[in-house]
């Protein structure tokens, strides 16, 4: 199953959860179980960037990963 990992941001919505594994294999699936599994992690979700694999995606709605994948949530830079 892919591993993913919660930044300090999402505990509140996580329960305090760091880790999660998951059997999808596209992003938008995972985003779908996430937002199921933990209420309110939407706004989360929507503020960040996603490490998958060690590459960086700031849009990673179609994005495909396997089952030994490792993934990141991890808040986006702005630029101004």
């Amino acid at each position: 199953m892919a591993k993913i990992t919660f930044p300090d941001s999402f505990m509140g919505f996580t329960g305090d959860v760091r880790e999660y594994e998951t059997r999808v294999t596209v992003y938008r699936d995972l985003e779908i179980e996430l937002k199921e599994k933990f209420p309110g992690i939407e706004s989360e979700l929507n503020k960040s960037s996603l490490a998958l694999d060690g590459q960086i995606y700031q849009d990673p709605f179609l994005e495909e990963f396997g089952s030994s994948s490792e993934i990141f949530f991890i808040p986006r830079i702005e630029g101004g």
